[in-house]
């Protein structure tokens, strides 16, 4: 056992843990007071049940094994994960670790049904998803796609297409499914509390270092790459987006920082450790005015992602891995791209990220249909307008909002006039 890359991988295994109560006040900041407790739960929820079918089958069936399109049965319940790892380091700890990815991804999602989806219908889906969705996918992008012939193969370092693709097609999907918020264009829908929101991206900011550097699976060069690439990208996605905030608009905002960051963020994930420092700017900056304008669409194509998970992650993750088709250095890691001389890459890139756009979809419209067609994704009209805290789950989260709850019988006589 190499004692350096095992600590570090305990270490980065709980950062990422930590980014998930983070994405829930990031989210959390961003929805009305009245639905702040329901979006903390949606994402609790994720890191309660994901983890329990990590260990019972989805690590097995998402990781282990020599096919093209899912591993096996052979580590049901962990079973045989012993000893360590080339890098030294032992295999249960890589386990904990691609568990927080598995967990975290989920929750991406519920950004986009803020405000409308049954607690119910949230945890059946993600349930559901994470076993038929997410697990294929993830033993794809990192087992499956080495025995597919592509040559050279589509790479993924930390989760672009895996994770932010996937999350942010299955965002679109049930969005879609859903339907749009009651009011939406009427209320003001606007974030309740930029502190939160704030404190929110800190925390992601915080874990996304164990999210990428930790993916290097050891404390070395790799590692140093893809954490100064994550801080890089960060900081150049917040100067993109709020830089066209500011000349469009005149002003620079907390929500347009927050939101140029993550997008900066999740454009380098794919890229962490195969680009070198002066790309990972140009990834920051393209998918902070990328992303921007991808938001600003979701009007115009008629459907409602309430907290941008579609154009900040999943588009987001798209510019990341065309760029790094790109982008890729053989000399940091992994494979050279277009620019520096082999353009199969970008074309094994673009298959790679297609097979999960479609897959993605139509799974999630399968499960978001039959969800809806048994229990049902959405709650009353009622519900909706009292707030999911107090209709749903029995407690407000902020002491102002005790004093002002109606009963749903009245809420409903409000909501017809």
């Amino acid at each position: 056992m190499d004692s350096g890359n095992t600590a570090w991988m305990l270490i980065s295994a709980a950062l990422v843990v930590f980014m998930v109560p983070g994405l829930a006040l990031f989210y959390g900041g961003m929805v009305r007071s009245k639905n702040v407790g329901n979006m903390l739960m949606m994402n609790m929820a994720s890191i309660a049940i994901v983890p329990i079918l990590w260990v019972l089958f989805t690590y097995s069936l998402g990781n282990e094994g020599t096919g093209a399109l899912l591993g096996g049965f052979d580590a049901v319940g962990l079973d045989g994960i012993e000893g360590v790892n080339d890098s030294g380091v032992p295999k249960l700890v890589m386990v904990a670790f691609f568990m927080t990815f598995a967990a975290i991804t989920p929750a991406l999602i519920s950004g986009a049904v803020a405000d409308r989806m049954k607690f119910s219908a949230w945890v059946a889906f993600l349930t559901l998803w994470s076993v038929l969705v997410y697990t294929p996918v993830t033993y794809w992008v990192y087992t499956g796609w080495h025995h597919t012939g592509l040559d050279p193969a589509a790479l993924d370092f930390a989760g672009g297409t895996a994770i932010h693709i996937n999350a942010g097609v299955a965002a679109l999907v049930i969005a879609l499914v859903l339907g749009k918020r009651r009011g939406l264009g009427e209320e003001d829908m606007s974030p309740h509390n930029l502190t939160l929101l704030l404190i929110g991206t800190g925390i992601l900011w915080f874990g996304w270092f164990g999210f990428n550097a930790g993916s290097a699976g050891a404390a070395d060069q790799s590692a140093a790459q893809a954490l100064i690439n994550t801080f890089v990208a960060g900081s150049a996605g917040m100067v993109g987006w709020v830089g066209v905030e500011w000349l469009k608009e005149g002003r620079a905002t907390v929500l347009g920082t927050a939101s140029g960051l993550v997008a900066g963020l999740v454009a380098i994930t794919p890229a962490a450790g195969y680009v070198g420092t002066l790309s990972s700017i140009l990834f920051g900056l393209a998918a902070g005015v990328v992303c921007l304008f991808a938001i600003q669409l979701k009007d115009r194509l008629g459907y409602d992602d309430s907290l941008d998970v579609v154009g900040i992650h999943g588009i987001g993750g798209i510019v990341g891995g065309l760029m790094l088709g790109l982008l890729a250095q053989e000399t940091v890691g992994g494979q050279d791209g277009l620019f520096f001389g082999e353009p199969k890459f970008l074309l094994s890139q673009i298959i790679a990220m297609t097979s999960v756009i479609v897959f993605s979809a139509v799974g999630t419209y399968i499960i978001a249909k039959l969800l809806d067609a048994t229990i049902g994704l959405r709650v009353s009209e009622e519900e909706e307008f009292a707030g999911l805290d107090v209709s749903i789950h029995g407690e407000a989260v902020y002491a102002s909002d005790h004093g002002s709850v109606i009963d749903l019988d009245t809420s409903a006589e409000l909501a017809d006039k």
